[in-house]
């Protein structure tokens, strides 16, 4: 089925006053940083559920025909796609069933529960949970809503391309993150129709490179852990990959330090709290400058459902690559008042102690020392350098212990300054 620039306008008038129509703005501090010339960010993490999903599932459910509604609709989905079609169909008085890996962690399992939808639990994966949610609608007659590959879902989330230009217009680049390809197709169709001239490019997690692959032909294993689980799709659409080639310039694929840096960037530059998937077009520009410098650029921060306790991780693990924070692991005579004297070259020379252990049974210590660890808040890397310098004329010799080996002088200079 061919999907036409017609059916997002048609989504559009759907969707009126039913989303959030949500803001575009400028990040001008984060263009500096990536030498784009200017760069725009779409919001739709505001939109009522977190997600673009809003979009695409209400205009499914709109179109559905009164008996459809009637009997009801079934997905699978872990996250977004789950709630947002939850969230409609509730307001709409359709029946909604979601199908959920047996893993799926209980906060996103209540949540989907919350916004009116019957959960089953089935499976070990995405795929599993699929088959199943598709055996479930022959048997009850529901209507099985895919999360991408699906022209009214395409379509629906198409409509964040027509507000971007409807807010921007001069723009060279639309970076949009990609998983099976329902956001990226849409917004490529809009973009494409109204502004040929405008280029569109696509951010995969390096872990699951589908669209990648498909595009240029090559292969690649699907697997693996990733903080951008909303993209971590095994395969493309069906309905996705043909706008895909044809409207799309480039796919980039990128590693999992810069999608953790894109969500620390957006959080201290931009007081944007999104998920890795979500940040998935701001890491491809920090990934690859040379493609973007000089240029005006455009990205959708599309989710910003992320778990508080890795944001937490994600913004500590931050403060170590830049030198804000550091494990110093300090050799000491196992005294009185030695710690105290270690504490104080610390605090004399600017640095803030988080906290602090002894290290007494490593067997290649002599018995009358110790070693002790030392958080400590400091100011960048050359702080560090600085209050290890003073240990050591001290008298107190020091190892830094901020990554997997026991000395981490050398950090990757790259992802520093980036």
């Amino acid at each position: 089925m061919t999907i036409t620039f017609a059916q997002l306008e048609q989504a559009k008038a759907i969707l009126s006053k039913q989303i959030v129509d949500t803001p575009t703005i400028e990040a001008p501090r984060l263009a500096q940083l990536t030498n784009v010339k200017k760069l725009y960010l779409k919001l739709d993490l505001y939109q009522y559920t977190g997600s673009f999903k809003d979009r695409g599932t209400l205009n499914k459910l709109a179109n559905l025909t009164p008996e459809q509604a009637k009997n009801g609709v079934i997905a699978m989905s872990a996250g977004n796609h789950a709630q947002g079609l939850a969230y409609h169909a509730k307001r709409m008085s359709i029946p909604t069933t979601i199908v959920m890996p047996q893993a799926t962690p209980f906060n996103k399992i209540e949540r989907t529960r919350n916004l009116g939808a019957r959960v089953l639990l089935h499976g070990t994966s995405l795929d599993v949970a699929a088959d199943y949610a598709r055996q479930v609608a022959k048997k009850e007659n529901l209507t099985f809503v895919h999360p991408y590959d699906d022209p009214l879902i395409i379509a629906g989330q198409g409509t964040l391309g027509l507000e971007l230009l409807d807010k921007v217009k001069d723009l060279d680049i639309v970076v949009v993150p990609v998983g099976g390809g329902g956001l990226i197709a849409g917004v490529a169709l809009a973009v494409k129709t109204l502004n040929p001239a405008i280029e569109v490019i696509g951010v995969q997690t390096k872990s699951y490179p589908a669209v990648y692959n498909a595009f240029y032909q090559t292969t690649g294993s699907s697997q693996g852990s990733t903080i951008a689980e909303g993209i971590a799709v095994p395969s493309p659409g069906g309905h996705t990959l043909p706008l895909i080639k044809e409207l799309v310039k480039d796919v980039l694929l990128v590693e999992e330090n810069m999608l953790e840096r894109a969500i620390e960037l957006l959080v201290i530059q931009q007081k944007i709290v999104s998920e890795g998937a979500g940040a998935a077009g701001l890491a491809g520009i920090l990934a690859y400058p040379q493609i973007f410098a000089g240029k005006n650029v455009a990205t959708t921060i599309c989710g910003g459902n992320i778990d508080p306790r890795l944001l937490s991780q994600i913004l500590m693990r931050g403060m170590l690559r830049d030198g804000r924070l550091v494990t110093l692991r300090v050799e000491i005579q196992d005294q009185p008042g030695v710690l105290a004297k270690v504490a104080g070259l610390i605090g004399e020379h600017g640095g803030n102690i988080i906290e602090i252990h002894h290290q007494r049974m490593f067997s290649d210590l002599p018995v009358k020392s110790a070693d002790v660890d030392v958080v400590i808040e400091t100011r960048n890397a050359g702080h560090i350098q600085q209050i290890r310098n003073a240990l050591n004329e001290g008298g107190f010799p020091t190892r830094r212990l901020s990554s997997r080996s026991d000395d981490s002088d050398t950090e990757s200079e790259d992802v520093r300054k980036k």
